[in-house]
């Protein structure tokens, strides 16, 4: 059987809507796993459920976190916050991160990961080179170098690739039992992963949109985690 891959989604602001992009769904599928779309709850009960169905989880990309949650004001660069989708995703990434469950963050799922462990966020990027691209969203903008034997050169089998980016906010205080694994030139953290641990690993960019060989080692390296 496939391995169960628990993906987050995001809200619709001012609607009763969540959305769910197939980009992620087609990406784990294409990894060989079966994607189940997981909705926001309240209720401790079904996040210890959630983590029991899954094999793996996969928290994406999406809108700014609350800087509350590390004791900082809101910066007026800050886009709209959704504080319901940073409790319910929270709560599971704790989850996830006790029980040691493999774990891919994108984008905002990277950023989670992060302030789930205790650290912080840039809330806004100054940098000449860009990190919120114009371009379509498969063609890569940026090269990011990769940490010599991280587990992500180790996916990757590269020290340096080309990623698209989609983001104004960005690592800043490291969580705790996280290593940088990845930066860009500016100096930006791309990537972060758990150290010695399974599969614990967050990445800036969005691979489920580029479709090339490094992407799809990335998902291949979760779903593969999931079926041990």
């Amino acid at each position: 059987m496939r391995p169960i891959v628990g993906i987050t989604g995001s809200n619709q602001p001012g609607e009763r809507v969540m959305l769910f992009k197939d980009y992620y769904v087609e990406a784990v599928q294409r990894a060989g796993g079966l994607p189940i779309l997981l909705p926001p709850t309240r209720m401790e009960s079904e996040l210890d459920q959630y983590l029991e169905l899954c094999q793996a989880l996969l928290f994406t990309g999406g809108g700014d976190f609350d800087p509350a949650l590390w004791g900082e004001y809101l910066s007026p660069c800050c886009g709209e916050i959704d504080p319901q989708r940073d409790r319910f995703e929270l709560g599971l990434a704790h989850r996830a991160l006790q029980a040691q469950r493999p774990t891919l963050g994108i984008c905002r799922g990277c950023q989670l990961l992060n302030v789930a462990a205790g650290g912080s966020l840039r809330q806004h990027i100054r940098s000449p080179q860009g990190h919120n691209q114009k371009a379509p969203r498969d063609h890569p903008i940026h090269a990011i170098f990769i940490e010599a034997g991280s587990r992500l050169a180790g996916i990757m089998q590269s020290e340096q690739i080309w990623v698209n980016s989609f983001h104004h906010q960005a690592v800043k205080r490291l969580g705790e039992g996280f290593a940088i694994t990845a930066m860009a030139e500016d100096g930006t953290v791309e990537a972060i992963e758990k150290a010695g641990t399974g599969f614990c690993v967050g990445v800036q960019w969005h691979p489920e949109c580029l479709g090339d060989r490094y992407s799809a080692r990335l998902f291949a390296g979760l779903v593969a985690s999931a079926a041990i």
